[in-house]
């Protein structure tokens, strides 16, 4: 009895177990699902005004009730299971290092160890996951079977096609909002199990914007309209015009933005900056509102888009392109490219970082909690608040990130006080701290966590305590947020406008560009707007992107409307810039090219559709980066027989006029790598109308030399050589030819062989031509010392064929060289002056610096080169003798000061060596068939013989 006894409260023991753990597991995965559902609807750009459906709002008459009834649960009954079809994260975003931090953790997961965890275990199962990724048994084993695979993709497409007859059932009974969403979802598939139906897509969407006249509706009406995308309306600029105006006069920011491209690019419309200015300001005012409704110091700013050419180092590739030559191979994304070439991915870069964070490196340790805090390997210039790049994109973890800046923090910090405003206190300072290291740095990081809420709970008093210890060791960041803290009086007691100035005022001193921008906005709502516009300038040097180029924005559109017709347009063209800038950054609600982004690396068809369709969208509403990734990727065939008989696809008209209206576009705004594709377009003839081939050249010639004309694109120069050295779509010109080959190598030394062969070719060219009796060809023995640049010779070049008999200059003044502009150039209005500024061009100059933004040494580094320097260092340094090739050691590093070779003359003279070893070999198989040899036998052929 006693026995069955305990066998039953052991049973109920176990059940009550089973019933808990139940709970648990239920409780940990339910916040996840609603989220998922609540955000979906939510963030909807399309259902404005009626995104939530209404639980008593609407009232259905006696005869309509059960109508009604059934429309709205048809149309809940479609987003619960689109939610869940939604909920799970597409292959491409998972990440071994990726865990949840905003959901509560359950039982289970609170009780196993945790694969981003500190220790010798946490590698270990990092360990794991990374082989159970490579090999394949892992992944035989582990991962689903073929059948299961099949099985499960059909059940997602059976729910796929419930949703659309859900919704196409609601809509049909008088769901309004079901309408949007089918002609939303038929538009852009939220999977590749739902059908893509670009006619279902208008059909709805014109219906729904008849009904209600949504803005949304609109906005993507004038889209088809604008490009008969899909062929299912023809192009019609005049409706797409006017769909735009409705849907920007309804608010919707994506229209202002397009309407304001259109008005200040002139699409189908006269130029009119004015009423350009107007739109851009509106799309601006919203984006700014949205980031003050989040916690102080704005919400977090969304990363910066990246241009897929920049990855492959430009249009034209590595050391052709402007985008990867000079200083612009110093930017995240180049960086990035290279960095994926060479094998290395973020995972990897990651793992390493953690590898000697847990063996107590506290430079890698800090490194590692920014890259959680803000999900990025490379963060922007400007500091914090100003983000991070979208290129070096990871998994953000608040959690991890605190635990890191902790980690740092209690080195000098070993104790917090149950009152954090009194942490002056003894007991809660480590004592014979001599160097702080990355200890305020990392306050300053915990102190913004404190005071947004990022990961822990917001506290004022906390994120105080932390930012004051940071400032006593005078950091940038702690004393500009302890500025924000004393200004907005966010703990009880403490609001000092004159100390927060204070702390402003240092840390401007330390060149944070955010503090510039507190200092600035003081002094713009005081009336103060020259000294503000100085602030503001200062802190756009820096890197601040959002905030100062607002305002910025408001002070050129002040001015612009008071001042007179001839100062205006200046005013309005740089207003209608930042508020475009602000527009294009501020899009937490709607960030078309983060989710293109993402649909193209999905690595599946129906993911780059999506991206294209995405880009497309954008980039009608003015995205230079749109129109740039639009653009390459329809660029067909960038292989080396692009063009010939050989080429691997045959070009499509079509597609090629759509690149090239992209590139036209990227090109117009200051892109100069499009401006030399547009060239290369009508050289070619593709995309461009039927027309004679020289005047097609001649188009080609003018955007080679508008490009060449900024300085900087190489390439553009080169071809503008070829087109001079063969007379096509320009005069024959073998000087002009010689300067721009000069000039492209003078620009870009990476262009130092093909110029090369291009001016042997070019002078053995000139020599041909002048055995034949031509004229003005060049001089073989004395040096082409022509000075002109080179849109003065063109200019001249074309006064001269055109019989123009202008009269010489009668003063004697010498002609400028290039050098002699840019160097009066330089101290013409560039700018903002102040003192001290000259003497810093100069030691530009010297030093071959390029003018950027100044900023400590650890936020210039690039993570990844940074690392990877680190790790060589320790590989010299354990060794026995330091590098183990001296010679290497002295090429990387012994003869940077030394004088640079003449490369022409070094080439010059191995030609030379090579011809007279041919000459001596040639005369000395000439003396032996000639018979001077001595006989064989002879005693005297001894002495001819080179070895004895």
């Amino acid at each position: 009895m006693s026995s069955r006894k305990n066998a039953s409260s052991r049973r109920a023991t176990w059940l009550a177990f089973g019933l808990v753990a139940l709970a648990a597991f239920s409780a940990s995965a339910q916040p996840q699902t609603d989220s998922i559902g609540n955000t979906q609807l939510e963030s909807e750009p399309g259902v404005q005004q009626n995104s939530q459906v209404p639980n008593d709002a609407t009232v259905y008459s006696e005869s309509e009730f059960d109508r009604g009834a059934e429309a709205t649960r048809a149309y809940k009954s479609a987003l619960f299971t689109l939610s869940n079809l939604t909920a799970h994260p597409p292959s491409h975003t998972h990440n071994v290092f990726s865990q949840p931090t905003t959901t509560t953790p359950s039982l289970l997961s609170a009780l196993l160890p945790n694969p981003q965890g500190q220790g010798p275990l946490g590698s270990a199962i990092r360990i794991v996951l990374k082989l159970r990724q490579q090999f394949f048994l892992f992944r035989l084993f582990s991962g689903p079977s073929g059948s299961t695979a099949r099985k499960r993709d059909e059940e997602m497409h059976g729910k796929a096609i419930k949703v659309v007859d859900l919704l196409q059932h609601s809509a049909e009974l008088g769901n309004q909002d079901a309408l949007f969403t089918l002609g939303y979802i038929s538009l852009f598939p939220p999977s590749s199990h739902f059908p893509s139906d670009p006619k279902l897509a208008y059909d709805s969407l014109s219906h729904h914007a008849a009904l209600t006249g949504n803005a949304s509706s609109q906005a993507l009406l004038a889209f088809f309209h604008a490009t008969g995308y899909a062929d299912v309306v023809p192009i019609n600029q005049a409706q797409a015009l006017l769909y735009y105006t409705f849907a920007a006069q309804g608010g919707h920011k994506g229209a202002q933005m397009a309407l304001g491209y259109r008005y200040w690019s002139g699409i189908s419309t006269v130029e009119d900056c004015g009423r350009a200015v107007e739109w851009y300001e509106a799309a601006a005012e919203e984006a700014m509102s949205m980031f003050l409704s989040g916690p102080p110091g704005g919400q977090t700013l969304p990363q910066t888009a990246t241009r897929l050419s920049d990855l492959d180092g430009g249009v034209f590739g590595p050391g052709a392109s402007v985008a990867s030559t000079g200083f612009n191979i110093i930017r995240p994304a180049v960086k990035a490219g290279l960095a994926q070439t060479a094998g290395e991915t973020w995972d990897d870069v990651l793992e390493y970082y953690i590898f000697n964070a847990d063996r107590g490196e506290t430079d890698f340790a800090f490194k590692l909690g920014r890259i959680y805090y803000q999900g990025s390997i490379y963060s922007s210039a400007g500091g914090i608040g100003s983000g991070s790049e979208g290129v070096g994109r990871v998994p953000q973890d608040f959690h991890q990130a605190q635990l890191y800046f902790l980690q740092i923090a209690r080195q000098v910090w070993p104790r917090d006080p149950p009152n954090p405003l009194q942490h002056d206190t003894p007991g809660y300072k480590a004592e014979n701290i001599k160097q702080a290291g990355y200890a305020p740095k990392s306050a300053a990081y915990l102190g913004r966590m404190y005071l947004r809420g990022e990961g822990v709970k917001q506290d004022y008093a906390m994120a105080m305590m932390w930012f004051e210890r940071g400032a006593e060791y005078n950091d940038r960041e702690c004393h500009n947020l302890l500025g924000v803290m004393l200004r907005d009086g966010l703990v009880p007691g403490r609001q000092d406008m004159k100390k927060a100035i204070g702390h402003f005022t240092k840390a401007v001193g330390l060149e944070l560009a955010e503090a510039h921008v507190n200092l600035g906005k003081h002094n713009y709502y005081r009336g103060e707007f020259n000294l503000a516009t100085t602030y503001f300038e200062a802190a756009a040097r820096l890197g601040s992107t959002f905030e100062a180029h607002f305002y910025l924005a408001k002070i050129h559109t002040l001015n612009m409307r008071v001042a007179n017709e001839a100062s205006a347009p200046g005013f309005c063209a740089s207003a209608v810039s930042f508020f475009k800038l602000v527009a294009e950054r501020g899009v937490w609600d709607d960030d078309l090219l983060a989710d293109a982004e993402a649909a193209w690396y999905s690595g599946t068809e129906r993911g780059k559709e999506i991206a294209i369709l995405k880009w497309w969208v954008a980039a009608e509403r003015g995205s230079e980066v749109a129109q740039n990734n639009l653009a390459y990727v329809l660029d067909q065939d960038r292989s080396m027989l692009r063009l010939t008989r050989f080429a691997p696809i045959e070009a499509s008209n079509d597609t090629a006029l759509l690149a090239l209206t992209q590139w036209t576009r990227s090109a117009a705004q200051q892109n100069i790598d499009a401006l030399v594709k547009v060239g290369d377009y009508y050289y070619h003839g593709l995309g461009v109308p039927d027309e004679p081939e020289v005047l097609r050249w001649e188009k080609a010639a003018k955007y080679y030399q508008s490009a060449a004309d900024t300085q900087h694109s190489a390439l553009a120069m080169w071809n503008l050589g070829w087109m001079y050295e063969n007379g096509i779509g320009v005069p024959q010109d073998f000087h002009l030819a010689k300067r721009h080959y000069d000039l492209a190598a003078t620009t870009n030394s990476e262009a130092y062989l093909p110029v090369l062969l291009s001016l042997v070719k070019l002078y053995a060219r000139s020599l041909w031509y002048t055995l034949q009796g031509g004229k003005d060809g060049l001089n073989l023995w004395k040096y082409d010392a022509d000075k002109m640049s080179v849109a003065e010779r063109a200019r001249l070049k074309r006064e001269i064929d055109s019989g123009s008999k202008d009269a010489p200059q009668k003063d004697g003044s010498p002609q400028t060289t290039p050098h002699e502009e840019k160097t009066v150039e330089e101290f013409e209005d560039d700018g903002k002056w102040y003192i001290g500024k000259a003497s810093e061009d100069f030691r530009r100059r010297r030093q071959g610096e390029a003018p950027r933004a100044v900023a400590t040494a650890e936020e210039d580094d690039d993570p990844v080169q940074w690392a990877r320097e680190r790790r060589n260092a320790e590989n010299e340094r354990n060794t026995d003798f330091g590098p183990e090739d001296y010679f290497e050691a002295a090429i990387r590093g012994g003869h940077q000061r030394e004088e640079e070779v003449d490369e022409f003359m070094e080439t010059m003279l191995l030609v030379a060596l090579c011809a007279l070893v041919a000459i001596l070999i040639y005369v000395r198989t000439r003396i032996r068939d000639l018979g001077l040899f001595p006989p064989p036998g002879d005693p005297a052929r001894q002495e001819w013989n080179i070895v004895h």
